[in-house]
């Protein structure tokens, strides 16, 4: 069993794997007292006015308290992470790293202007940790690039994977969880997808291209599509061969 997992582990790509270990490390280190999640939460007033930028980062490391919801967003974390990494990111490390930075810079700065406006700034001022948030991105752009395949809800009702958020955010107010964390993580997440694959294909111009020095951190490996052995393509049709000269 041990071994099992520890092959599990092992086989995560890199930011997947150095996420939930940050995580799961930064959850259980709260949970024993050995770190306080007050020197973690998001406050705008200390990163600006005590430079304690590292707020910045920590409050999406955090999971509050280790529990069903917990497991939950673990899995989530695990999973949807992977399969992103694993495939719609296959050989560009870069780019997925950009995408959550873009999707943690969203959701902070939602945050920020929301807590600013009135009638909305005591609901946002109680959204302290982003974590949950930007799991919740990460599962709604794998939705978005994967709507046909079909998916079962604890065995109740299936559907198709186009409509996983607004299942998990129904579950999440059936369960009496914020819905707003829910709601912050898709509006993250159809930020980048319109970004990056709706209005490429309306303009042809891609804004959300990764920067060089970003691009600089990671050593992608080219993908390369082996040609299998002893295949023979058919020729093309007569209309379409080149001509030649004898």
């Amino acid at each position: 069993m041990a071994q099992a997992v520890e092959e599990w582990y092992k086989q995560m790509p890199i930011i997947t794997r150095s996420y939930l270990t940050a995580a799961v490390v930064t959850t259980i280190g709260c949970s024993l007292e050995i770190i306080s999640p007050y020197h973690l939460y998001l406050n705008p007033k200390l990163v600006v006015k005590q430079y304690q930028f590292w707020r910045l980062i920590t409050n999406f490391l955090y999971f509050r308290k280790m529990d069903l919801d917990f497991m939950f967003h673990m899995f989530f974390l695990a999973r949807y992470c992977k399969l992103l990494e694993e495939n719609s990111f296959r050989g560009r490390t870069a780019d997925f790293f950009y995408m959550l930075l873009f999707g943690a810079s969203v959701l902070t700065g939602i945050v920020l202007i929301g807590g600013m406006i009135p009638y909305l700034s005591a609901s946002f001022a109680k959204i302290i940790f982003l974590s949950n948030s930007l799991t919740f991105m990460m599962v709604y752009v794998w939705s978005k690039q994967n709507p046909f395949i079909h998916m079962s809800f604890l065995g109740l009702f299936t559907f198709t994977a186009a409509y996983l958020p607004w299942v998990l955010l129904g579950f999440s107010v059936l369960v009496g969880a914020s819905a707003w964390v829910d709601l912050l993580g898709m509006i993250a997440g159809h930020a980048y997808y319109f970004l990056e694959d709706v209005y490429p294909r309306m303009t042809g111009r891609r804004p959300l291209k990764t920067p060089s020095f970003i691009k600089a951190m990671f050593a992608d490996d080219a993908v390369v599509v082996a040609r299998p052995a002893n295949v023979r393509f058919a020729p093309p049709p007569a209309d379409e061969q080149p001509p030649f000269e004898n």
